[in-house]
């Protein structure tokens, strides 16, 4: 008998911002595909997680960012929130333990509220310029969804949600994922916010064309964007 094939699935990080733009705009324009599709959360390990990745053998593919680019998502980043009319601040993480606010995910989504969370998340994140390492702004978080706080704004330190955490990490590098957002359908995958719209397509069932207008295109006035010597290779990701 053969296998079932697997559920269409996307990796976001609530650390992201470029997940942030895919979260809104897969919500807010393709909620079918949002509601259809497999949440999977990648964070960044910390020392404990990363000694548990090791002890597994499992290597992420995921390389630390150079300055240069990451001077250049805070320029990209800047012009696509602009360009989409949303308030956007850029955060300092002053070292950031990424499983406290992942791992408050894993407490949402099992107390069906995990969409709602990353809403407020990212909320706090770029929009209120919050630092979603602190225990506190998750407790307040989980507190207003009425949630276990004390449960999701501690979660990193609860062994069941640690190997929770290695378990989707694991999951990460199984599928080949190097970057967020990422999105997979069968054997089909699409890395980055520019990649949204095609994934969409191909869970849809609907034909896609490459050759389709850019992401801005619907921000904007006129009919052409594009910026001299630019990497086409980001494609709005990784940030």
């Amino acid at each position: 008998m053969s296998k079932a094939p697997k559920r269409p699935r996307w990796y976001f990080s609530l650390r992201s911002p470029y997940s942030w733009f895919a979260y809104r705009d897969l919500v807010e324009k393709y909620p079918d595909v949002a509601d259809a599709i497999e949440w999977i959360p990648f964070f960044e390990p910390d020392e404990q997680s990363t000694g548990m990745l090791g002890e597994a053998g499992v290597d992420l593919a995921v390389v630390a960012m150079a300055r240069a680019k990451n001077f250049y998502i805070l320029q990209d980043t800047a012009r696509m929130a602009a360009a989409r009319g949303w308030k956007m601040t850029w955060p300092v993480d002053r070292n950031p333990v990424w499983e406290v606010a992942h791992f408050g995910w894993f407490v949402a989504e099992d107390a069906g509220v995990g969409r709602q969370y990353c809403d407020r998340v990212y909320q706090a994140r770029w929009e209120q310029n919050l630092d979603v390492s602190d225990r506190s702004v998750i407790h307040g978080i989980a507190a207003d969804l009425g949630i276990d706080a004390d449960k999701a704004a501690n979660a990193a330190d609860d062994p069941e949600m640690r190997q929770r955490g290695l378990d989707t990490l694991v999951r990460c590098a199984k599928d080949g994922m190097f970057g967020v957002p990422f999105f997979i359908n069968g054997r089909n995958k699409f890395f980055g916010v520019d990649r949204l719209r095609a994934f969409v397509a191909d869970v849809r069932g609907d034909v896609y064309s490459e050759v389709e207008q850019a992401w801005d295109a619907e921000y904007l006035d006129f009919p052409e964007f594009s910026v001299p010597g630019a990497d086409h290779g980001h494609a709005g990701g990784c940030g």
